[in-house]
């Protein structure tokens, strides 16, 4: 399965280092918990001027029970109430189809293609935007 492949955090360990280092996360990780307390994913934010790079995961067992939607909107609330940005930005593999519908249904728009070697291959990404 190219998705569970892609996103196995081994696969990129400079990526892994970065997000297990605490001195990263104020202010740019943010974990996500239910009522009970069980982490069910994270943020990540970047900002760049008035546009705030989105990056997220979702717990992968909660996948495919069309909660992303919902989930990405959180963040993006999230983010308006920290950051005041005036535009949200996010890249995406673009096989990643599921995750594609899920910004869209929150109002992302798709535009530039690009590839981007990534997870010991080359990926084809698009980046999406909407206004926050």
């Amino acid at each position: 399965m190219a998705l569970r492949r892609f996103y196995d955090w081994q696969g990129d360990p400079d990526d892994l280092a970065g997000f297990l280092n605490p001195r990263n996360w104020p202010g740019r990780y943010w974990a996500v918990h239910d009522e009970r307390g069980a982490l069910v994913g994270f943020f990540q934010f970047e900002r760049d001027g008035g546009t705030i790079e989105v990056g997220l995961g979702l717990r992968p067992d909660l996948t495919g029970r069309g909660l992303g939607a919902a989930f990405v909107q959180a963040g993006l609330d999230f983010a308006r109430r920290h950051y005041a940005p005036e535009r949200f930005t996010l890249r995406v593999a673009t096989f990643n189809r599921r995750a594609i519908r899920a910004y869209e249904r929150a109002d992302f728009v798709s535009g530039r293609v690009f590839t981007q070697a990534t997870n010991g291959g080359l990926y084809e990404f698009v980046e999406m935007s909407r206004p926050a």
